[in-house]
C-alpha cells in the first residue's frame, strides 16, 4: 500500500475531518510524506478541506 493509499484509508475511516498531525499520529508516517500525499490527493479531488487545516474524503455521488 502506498503512502497516499494509506492516508486516504485513514481519512475515509475517520468520523470527523483530520488534520495532518492527526493523520501522523494514526499512521506513524513522516510528516513531510503526509503533506506531500495530502497535496496529491487534493489535486486528484479525493479529499477536500471542510474546515481550515483539516481534511475529509470527497463523497462519491450515487
Amino acid at each position: 500500500m502506498s503512502v497516499k493509499e494509506a492516508i486516504l484509508e485513514i481519512i475515509i475511516t475517520a468520523e470527523t475531518p483530520l488534520s495532518p498531525g492527526e493523520v501522523e499520529k494514526s499512521s506513524g508516517l513522516d510528516r513531510k510524506e503526509i503533506d506531500k500525499a495530502l497535496k496529491e490527493l487534493k489535486k486528484e479531488n479525493a479529499i477536500y478541506s471542510p474546515v481550515r487545516c483539516k481534511w475529509a474524503p470527497v463523497k462519491a455521488e450515487a
